[in-house]
């Protein structure tokens, strides 16, 4: 049996297979000096070398792939267990429950992954929510309604029906994503307003607010393909204040008191804000790479920091203003070509494109979809040079699509 140096800190990032996001978690662990274990779904392809450095977990089945988290730390202690997406943070937080690892409590991960339960939770602590109801008739909230699946991510299967009908074709719409037939779904009322997103990390209960992200393009519908996401936000301070306060009190609602939190709400024509829904987890795909704190921390460094009970270094974020754009796939067939990328990568304020489907792979727009074609870096001395940036960028490529 190998030994292990006590002195170097383990880590497992809980990697689903389809995850943008593990190199940038591997390159902040390598700047900690910290040892990395990988658990995914499928056998990794370099594990007969990686030993305990790799593992395959069942995370379709969290108890089980909680059972096969213990038997590695049996062999091979870990210090802290980190879920980079939604398909691994329930996983995560019931095998850290039972390491005695820093974590959330696996309920309130579980709310947090379903959106009829957290709706449920958000309603008995008082949380402003949309009007909501589970399966049945839609018009018990009424239209322009939301239809949505219970467990998806990324407006995946997120459809907007203005009538009756309407809802009922979202509904096997949906249900055909899902392949199941009978499967419930979430009816709520449409809420109108600009979109915000907070990233955030909790510490004992105890939110750090990183970054508030405006959402400058409406998200109307029908579909809700997210595009632009620009920091620091526009808004005036008081509200970025009752925006903090919302998500804090979101976060309480579930149980939540460990790690990165990702809320999305709407500020409607009054002020007033609507909790949409808080994810147990960091901003998705490549977003993260728009953040930097201090002297170039990243999102992934401060992530790590917290889960292995590290000082918290640099968490205030860099003075420029940044932002992402989510390219946007305007119709589904084979992706062969995206003609343009070094013109759009010399736009003034660019910091990075990346094409993140390879040529020759197909690409279906939401609400089957459940990937971009790309991301868009900005950084700029305000947010509405970052928001002019990625527009112009994104006028310059050429999408050649079969």
């Amino acid at each position: 049996m190998p030994t292990y140096d006590t002195g170097v800190r383990r880590v497992l990032l809980v990697l689903p297979s389809a995850t943008y996001r593990a190199p940038d978690f591997l390159d902040a662990a390598a700047r900690l000096g910290a040892e990395v274990v990988v658990g995914s779904e499928h056998r990794q392809a370099l594990s007969e070398s990686m030993g305990d450095r790799a593992v395959t977990l069942t995370l379709s089945q969290p108890r089980m792939a909680a059972d096969q988290i213990e038997r590695l730390a049996e062999r091979a202690p870990l210090d802290a267990i980190v879920a980079v997406d939604d398909g691994g943070t329930r996983a995560a937080a019931e095998a850290a429950r039972r390491l005695g690892l820093r974590g959330n409590d696996p309920d309130a991960v579980a709310r947090a992954r379903d959106k009829s339960a957290m709706r449920e939770a958000f309603a008995a602590a008082g949380v402003a929510q949309p009007e909501w109801h589970l399966g049945g008739d839609p018009g018990q909230v009424g239209f322009p309604c939301v239809v949505k699946p219970l467990t998806l991510s990324g407006s995946q299967g997120v459809i907007r029906a203005d009538t009756h009908e309407e809802a009922v074709a979202a509904a096997e719409r949906i249900r055909a994503i899902l392949g199941e037939p009978d499967a419930e779904l979430l009816f709520e009322r449409f809420v109108p307003g600009d979109e915000l997103a907070v990233e955030a990390l909790l510490d004992d209960g105890r939110l750090e607010v990183l970054a508030v992200f405006d959402k400058p393009d409406p998200l109307d519908g029908p579909y809700f393909e997210e595009t632009i996401y620009v920091t620091p936000s526009r808004k005036p301070p008081a509200l970025l204040e009752r925006v903090e306060r919302a998500t804090a009190e979101a976060a309480a609602a579930l149980g939540l008191s460990e790690g990165p939190v990702h809320a999305e709400m709407r500020v409607g024509p009054d002020g007033g804000l609507t909790m949409l829904e808080l994810a147990a987890r960091s901003i998705g795909g490549l977003c993260s790479r728009s953040l930097r704190f201090g002297l170039g921390v990243s999102l992934e460094e401060v992530i790590l920091r917290h889960a292995l009970g590290l000082p918290p270094h640099h968490l205030r974020r860099e003075e420029l203003a940044s932002g992402v754009m989510m390219l946007p796939i305007a119709r589904a067939g084979v992706l062969r070509e995206v003609r343009m990328v070094d013109e759009a990568r010399a736009v003034p304020g660019i910091a990075g494109l990346e094409i993140s489907i390879a040529r020759g792979r197909p690409v279906e727009p939401l609400p089957e979809g459940d990937r971009y074609l790309g991301f868009l870096f900005a950084k700029a001395d305000t947010p509405e040079q970052v928001e002019a940036a990625l527009r112009k960028a994104h006028a310059l490529l050429e999408v050649d699509i079969d």
